[in-house]
């Protein structure tokens, strides 16, 4: 009989086309914020890694950015780094979108590398109250019919009541093993990258379609001291990077207000996962190629 209090442990990878909502199911899964989410695509640009601890399993999730037609080098190392992780993850979230009509390009190309790599896979069709009962279930048969899903679990990525129904189907399918990281943890993303993560999400956020997608924020500044009344404080200071310079001005906005703006809510939102009040300079700047600039671009790279 097998013994339930064995504890298990493993990794397991978020895949799926950009804009799918695989960061909106990482946040859900690991109940903290750890990924950016803006209604764009490509708002995830590195493998975050979110953890969540169970009484009897330790769930380490990688959440990739979104397969895409690459145009530029950034493409490409986004693309690599997502095909990496179905390889070497002990089980994969293969997130779809419930509104598929049948299994497109992008979707495709992942089936295919699931397929090649034998993953462990759970399919997840979010999105779920978009659509039909009899279409969600044509869309289950089709993919059946392609892979031996270990299970089909239709959600709606922002409702918490799937929360445990995926985590316990994960648990299910991961082998015995040890606990990589603390308890307490729940990313092992430095405060540094969290800070560049939460000003971008609020600058695509709130410019919405203004600007095109070439940013990236670059934290130069990160200190912590204690105020006069003896709290913690943290002194970030950060720089947006932009492809033009009519971009620049709408970041920046009439008089610094829009720049403001995402400053204030970054702030906001860094000083409730921080746990610690933040003082946030922020600043623009254009850099043309920064997205075939290697420097750049291998940040973005799986470490």
């Amino acid at each position: 009989m097998e013994n339930k209090t064995k504890f298990k442990s493993g990794f397991v990878t978020l895949v799926g086309r950009t804009n799918v909502g695989k960061s909106t199911l990482l946040n859900l899964l690991v109940g903290e914020k750890v990924a950016a989410i803006a209604n764009k695509v490509q708002t995830t640009r590195t493998a975050i890694k979110g953890i969540v601890n169970r009484e009897n399993s330790q769930i380490i999730f990688i959440d990739t950015p979104g397969i895409h037609k690459p145009k530029t080098k950034l493409g490409e190392t986004m693309n690599d780094t997502s095909f990496k992780e179905i390889s070497e993850a002990d089980v994969v979230l293969f997130l779809i979108e419930a509104t598929s009509k049948e299994i497109g390009k992008g979707d495709r190309i992942i089936l295919d590398k699931i397929k090649n790599a034998k993953s462990k896979t759970i399919l997840i069709i979010n999105k779920i109250d978009l659509v039909k009962k009899e279409d969600l279930l044509s869309l289950i048969d089709l993919y059946r019919k392609e892979y031996d899903f270990e299970a089909v679990i239709p959600i709606s990525a922002t409702e918490s009541k799937y929360k445990d129904v995926i985590l316990d189907e994960i648990e299910r399918n991961l082998k015995e093993g040890p606990a990589y990281y603390d308890k307490d943890e729940y990313t092992d993303q430095t405060l540094r990258q969290l800070a560049e993560e939460t000003i971008r999400e609020k600058a695509l956020q709130i410019l919405q379609d203004e600007v095109p997608h070439g940013i990236y924020v670059e934290v130069e500044k990160f200190q912590q001291r204690k105020n006069k009344s003896g709290q913690d404080i943290y002194d970030i200071e950060a720089t947006i990077y932009c492809l033009r310079n009519s971009h620049k001005g709408i970041i920046i906005g009439k008089n610094g207000s829009m720049l403001k703006r995402i400053g204030q809510a970054a702030r906001i939102d860094m000083e409730h996962n921080f746990g610690v009040k933040v003082n946030l300079k922020t600043w623009v700047k254009v850099k043309e190629d920064w997205q075939e600039n290697d420097s750049i671009v291998n940040k973005f790279k799986l470490k």
